[in-house]
């Protein structure tokens, strides 16, 4: 409760500093280091005081500050460690404030490896690595001056002004013209190559790789130029940046982020061609993309309003996909995203319009509620409603109301109360409504009707289905038919897996290689060529199959293999490691050798996604564990990103119900460093 309470009346203060003093432009100079993960600078602040405040405030999590002035002069301060607090020397009218501050961040910047810092504000604050504002209503036109290495590159916000070499250390100074709020201050220095081209506007758009990934650069970025022409033409209002930046990063908290002109992703979204057809960036690029306008031009005012920025953003992603991939898939994507929706709904009672609604209400179901209201009145009075919309209140803060009445002069005869109540304040998913639009495209009418023959037998559907897999029909047609004959013995089914596997598509394979789980010998060279498909995570299920299915042959699967990498998490090559640990045609010393690779893989050196799959595989593959991956499995607890720390402390606990293994991690414990013991300790005493 006085957690509670202590943000609600911070939430008060920071309303009514804003109501009383407008901060304008920042300009910050700032210096890193690697080896004690710390920041220090300082940064010059321009305000106006409105009217008479006793105490001015500024988040500032964790830092030191060894001179404030106010106006040139020297003032007084306090530091509580979670704000700066000023209470004299400012006046009525414009103010100048300048700080010299230093910080460890815990959180906000990471530091990985010495190899990459990158930032990250959203849900976590900037203010853990620079004093800046946590409220999202207080809007700055920041300048950055960073000085590091000049053997990495520094990316920020704006455009690069200018950069200079002294003394082997780099200055770069990068400037914006347009305020924005703190939480999309952004800032990413390692080791890149990048290359410029020009959207049809003329707004350059920057792609960032590691050297490493040179040869995945194409494949990675493919169709961004395609997918910023069609969204500011959608859209129907000039991007609103200077530029566009896109930098991939290891060990990212999540898919993406959409700092003001440069947009930070996960490198697991660094592909190659064969990688593209598995996972690839199209989606989660777009969606960034459009939170350049709708959350950092627009920003809503607080948490109830976060659909206006997730839910804009997940459908304008859709319509970006629609435009690169066509009208069958995006509405595909709408029936996925509205079964998610209303099973969710079967426990999930919280409406759009509420801060604590689900990531799924704000995203997908925001999405949804856009897709019908455009229906209703119209692709081209939505985008302009859109349009003023975004050009009343761009560089502000916006409520759901200020969107609906923009909605609501445009197409007056639309019924925005009901919407509300329907769409954003009712937690139900109308499914009815939404099966009547997805029914408007002819390939979701015959997926439902394909559905609909579960009911009868398969001597009744064989010949349909013939005729389905032989046409040119959008794969998941396909695919729900190889569902639906998954238990059907393969003598009756055999014709039918055979068109599939000649359609030549790769989903449609996949569900081939995914829903056969017994491989008569018959079989045995059609399910082979699956080995051979442009998707890693077809040749993993393939692999995995046919080597428990036909021991005689796994020889000749290991040799196919061996050279097999996959994409960024190595699921594909952790497999095919623990699949040698199995092996009855591989002696022990090849086994060791395959096996400490495996145990590399549970390192820190490596990204968490590779980790991840390495412990799974190494538990499996070997018992008693090897103490190399006990210890590696304890270091991951501390790990900066939540997904590999959760799941290591839940797989030691786990591990510590059985006798042998807790009397083991007891006999670790004092090799390990003092943050990774007071980790493992705290698990050993829990009850």
């Amino acid at each position: 409760m006085k957690y509670l309470l202590f943000l609600f009346l911070s939430f008060i203060s920071f309303a009514q500093q804003t109501a009383k003093v407008d901060f304008i432009k920042c300009k910050a100079t700032i210096g890193l280091e690697f080896e004690t993960n710390s920041i220090a600078g300082g940064c010059i602040y321009t305000f106006i005081v409105k009217s008479d405040i006793d105490t001015i405030r500024i988040d500032a999590k964790n830092m030191n500050f060894y001179e404030v002035k106010i106006n040139e002069k020297k003032v007084k301060f306090e530091n509580n460690k979670k704000e700066l607090l000023l209470f004299e020397g400012f006046k009525k009218g414009k103010n100048k404030l300048s700080l010299s501050y230093n910080a460890q961040p815990k959180q906000t910047m990471y530091f990985i490896d010495k190899r990459q810092i990158w930032t990250q504000g959203q849900g976590k604050y900037t203010s853990h690595w620079f004093p800046s504002f946590d409220d999202v209503n207080e809007k700055v036109i920041f300048n950055m001056n960073i000085t590091f290495d000049e053997k990495y590159n520094v990316i920020a916000n704006g455009f690069l002004k200018n950069s200079y070499v002294k003394d082997n250390q780099k200055k770069w100074y990068y400037e914006m013209k347009k305020p924005m709020s703190s939480y999309l201050l952004a800032l990413v220095i390692g080791d890149f190559r990048n290359k410029v081209v020009a959207s049809k506007s003329g707004i350059p758009l920057q792609f960032f790789i590691q050297p490493k990934d040179t040869a995945k650069f194409e494949p990675t970025y493919r169709h961004s130029k395609q997918i910023f022409d069609y969204l500011e033409k959608e859209i129907g209002f000039k991007y609103p940046w200077k530029l566009y930046k896109q930098v991939p990063v290891e060990d990212f908290l999540y898919a993406g982020m959409e700092n003001t002109s440069c947009t930070i992703f996960a490198q697991d979204f660094v592909v190659d061609d064969i990688g593209f057809n598995d996972r690839n960036y199209i989606n989660v690029n777009a969606h960034e993309l459009a939170h350049q306008w709708f959350g950092d031009l627009v920003t809503a005012k607080s948490g109830k309003h976060h659909w206006l920025q997730e839910g804009f953003a997940t459908y304008y992603a859709l319509l970006a996909e629609k435009e690169v991939f066509g009208d069958d898939y995006f509405y595909h994507q709408l029936y996925r995203n509205s079964l998610q929706l209303r099973n969710a709904a079967k426990t999930d009672t919280i409406p759009v319009m509420n801060e604590k609604a689900s990531s799924l209400s704000f995203y997908q179901k925001g999405a949804w509620a856009l897709h019908y209201m455009r229906e209703k009145i119209g692709a081209k009075l939505f985008q302009k409603a859109v349009k003023n919309y975004l050009k009343k209140y761009q560089f502000k803060n916006v409520e759901t109301s200020d969107f609906l009445a923009e909605v609501k002069k445009i197409a007056p005869d639309f019924d925005t109360n009901a919407f509300k109540k329907l769409w954003l304040e009712d937690y139900h998913f109308p499914t009815e409504i939404a099966n009547d639009l997805l029914k408007k495209n002819t390939f979701m009418q015959t997926l439902f009707e394909v559905q609909q023959m579960r009911k009868k037998s398969f001597n009744e559907n064989k010949e349909k289905f013939k005729e389905l897999m032989q046409s040119n029909l959008f794969y998941p047609v396909k695919t729900e038919i190889i569902y639906q004959i998954k238990e059907i013995p393969l003598e009756n089914k055999k014709e039918i897996l055979e068109l599939a596997l000649q359609t030549n598509d790769i989903k449609v394979r996949q569900a081939v290689a995914e829903f056969t789980d017994e491989i008569p010998a018959e079989f045995k060279p059609n399910y082979e060529t699956l080995l051979d498909d442009r998707s890693y995570d077809t040749k993993e299920i393939a692999l995995i199959k046919l080597f428990n299915a036909f021991p005689e042959s796994q020889a000749i699967y290991i040799e196919k293999a061996k050279d097999w990498f996959g994409n960024n998490d190595l699921g594909l090559r952790t497999t095919f490691l623990l699949l040698t640990q199995m092996s009855n045609v591989l002696d022990e010393n090849q086994k060791q050798k395959y096996f400490d690779e495996l145990v590399d893989y549970t390192s820190p050196k490596y990204e968490s996604s590779i980790r991840q799959n390495a412990f799974g595989a190494a538990f499996q593959a070997k018992q008693p564990i090897d103490n190399r991956v006990l210890k590696n499995l304890v270091n991951a607890t501390s790990h900066h990103k939540w997904q590999l720390s959760k799941f290591a402390r839940d797989y030691i606990r786990d591990l510590l119900k059985v006798p042998a293994y807790k009397e083991k991690f007891e006999s670790l414990i004092h090799d390990l460093p003092e943050n990774e013991k007071n980790q493992l300790q705290k698990l050993l005493n829990e009850k």
